[in-house]
């Protein structure tokens, strides 16, 4: 359904059109008439009948006073309906709320312009007469009540409790701390020792033989396998380790008492001479080289660096602790 302002628009716009067209054709009409008349120009027409088309059009002339005026009024009732954003951009002032009635159908958005205050003040909204009616006090701004005070709490009495006795706690057992153990120390190394830890032995000291050129056994055989592994029989100095002829590979120890050791038909060296080693270092391994009837370690105990001056190999290690025979 179109508003009131779009019916009042179409009314003045209907009023002028009309008014303006009747004026048009009346003038036009009236002045043919008259021209063609009286210049005698009008085809079909003789004198006679001018006369006839002044009477017609006198009404016509007469009443365009009449049109022109109703137009004039058409057109100012429509230049006051019309908006302020119209052709004719008249401005329209606002009004004092509830003093027109093209005000009344506004009235609930003066609910969206109310503003809320704590308390009645002298608000202006811009560009208004008076909006104290648009004013309202808005109780959830006013400021909250001085909080009154409390009042003290009366002490309460305490209530005597009955004193726990203190009951002894039994004493518990400390649980021992896990001591961290030490490393067990490396066995240490006997000061003196068999030239083969464990093996027998296969040929006494001193066994007579004229073969040999001393006529006797000039050391102790022990019965290894070759490659069994040979160590010093004490803190020593390696005179000399190379090939010795009739005794094959050999190894010559000076002891720390001056005495000297030497390991005859070895299969490999494992020391140099003027090396200084300790009872139980490996020496090298056992074997079947020089003049030798199988594989086993002939070993002597010299006084001096030459052959024939021997003692009892086995009694010498004995006498200086050596037991792993």
């Amino acid at each position: 359904m179109p508003s009131f302002s779009d019916a009042t628009r179409r009314i003045v716009r209907t009023a002028s059109a009309g008014t303006a067209a009747a004026l048009l054709n009346a003038r036009s009409l009236s002045a043919r008439a008259l021209n063609g008349g009286l210049n005698g120009k009008l085809p079909g027409t003789s004198a006679g009948s001018l006369s006839g088309i002044r009477a017609a059009a006198s009404p016509v002339l007469g009443n365009r006073a009449k049109v022109a005026s109703g137009g004039v009024a058409a057109l100012a009732l429509g230049a006051l309906l019309l908006p302020g954003h119209a052709a004719a951009q008249t401005t329209v002032h606002p009004t004092v709320p509830g003093s027109s009635v093209f005000t009344a159908s506004a009235a609930p958005q003066q609910e969206n312009r109310v503003v809320q205050v704590a308390a009645p003040s002298t608000y202006k909204q811009p560009r208004s007469v008076s909006s104290q009616d648009s004013v309202a006090v808005a109780h959830n701004l006013a400021q909250p009540p001085a909080e009154q005070p409390q009042p003290a709490a009366q002490p309460q009495p305490e209530q005597a409790q009955p004193a726990q006795q203190a009951q002894p706690q039994p004493a518990q057992p400390q649980q021992a701390q896990p001591t961290q153990q030490a490393p067990a120390p490396a066995p240490a190394q006997p000061s003196w020792s068999s030239p083969a830890p464990g093996a027998p032995t296969s040929n006494p000291y001193h066994k007579t033989n004229h073969s040999y050129a001393a006529g006797f056994h000039t050391g102790v055989d022990f019965a290894v396998r070759p490659g069994t592994p040979l160590v010093s029989v004490g803190d020593a100095t390696v005179v000399s380790a190379g090939w010795a002829g009739a005794y094959g590979n050999q190894v010559v120890l000076k002891l720390s008492d001056g005495h000297f050791a030497q390991y005859a038909h070895m299969s490999k060296l494992g020391v140099h001479a003027g090396q200084k080693v300790h009872a139980g270092d490996r020496v090298g391994l056992s074997g079947n080289t020089g003049n030798s009837t199988g594989p086993h370690l002939h070993f002597e105990i010299r006084t001096a660096n030459r052959y024939g001056a021997v003692i009892d190999p086995i009694k010498y290690l004995s006498a200086h602790g050596a037991t792993n025979f």
